[in-house]
């Protein structure tokens, strides 16, 4: 089996010498604090954008934890993501309240727009889509978060006008 760690792709952060040393200085900066696994992790989401499969086996070498814990925090966690996202990023809330209220169709209309699918980002890097877990804004169903803002009592005729507020 071959090691993730010598087979790295070229545009992975660890291949980057600026962001490399951002990962070494967060690792090293709470490697010894109790549930450093999370602190890190969460520390390495904010700065360097995504923790990708390489990034996810240097943290679990260098906290010296197996691998799969690594990745169980990733995957069990929405707010994680493994994959670079676009400048802008809007979640549709697939909470029960949400669902009912019409997150479907702002989703259509979307994809529509924009031409990509949920997990994926337009070509020139600006939006991203993505799915989420409920937000805890039940009253206000149907939710987006766009950016870290949320929006409430959205309908699929004001989607077009919030993606052309973040392209511009």
């Amino acid at each position: 089996m071959v090691d993730i760690l010598e087979r790295i792709p070229e545009n992975d952060p660890l291949t980057d010498a600026t962001k490399r040393k951002s990962i070494d200085r967060i690792i090293n900066e709470y490697k010894d604090s109790p549930g450093s696994t999370m602190v890190v992790l969460n520390e390495l989401q904010s700065e360097i954008g995504f923790i990708s499969e390489p990034m996810q086996a240097y943290v679990a070498k260098q906290l010296k934890i197996p691998q799969k814990a690594v990745h169980g925090v990733i995957s069990f966690y929405s707010f994680f993501t493994t994959e670079p996202t676009g400048k802008h990023v809007i979640k549709f809330c697939m909470g029960t309240a949400c669902y009912v209220g019409g997150t479907e169709q702002l989703i259509d209309k979307s994809k529509q727009v924009l031409g990509i699918e949920p997990g994926q980002t337009t070509s020139d890097g600006e939006i991203s889509l993505e799915i989420c877990r409920c937000v805890g804004a039940c009253s206000q169903a149907p939710v987006i978060v766009v950016d870290e803002e949320v929006i409430g009592r959205v309908r699929p005729n004001k989607m077009p006008q919030i993606i052309r507020e973040l392209q511009n």
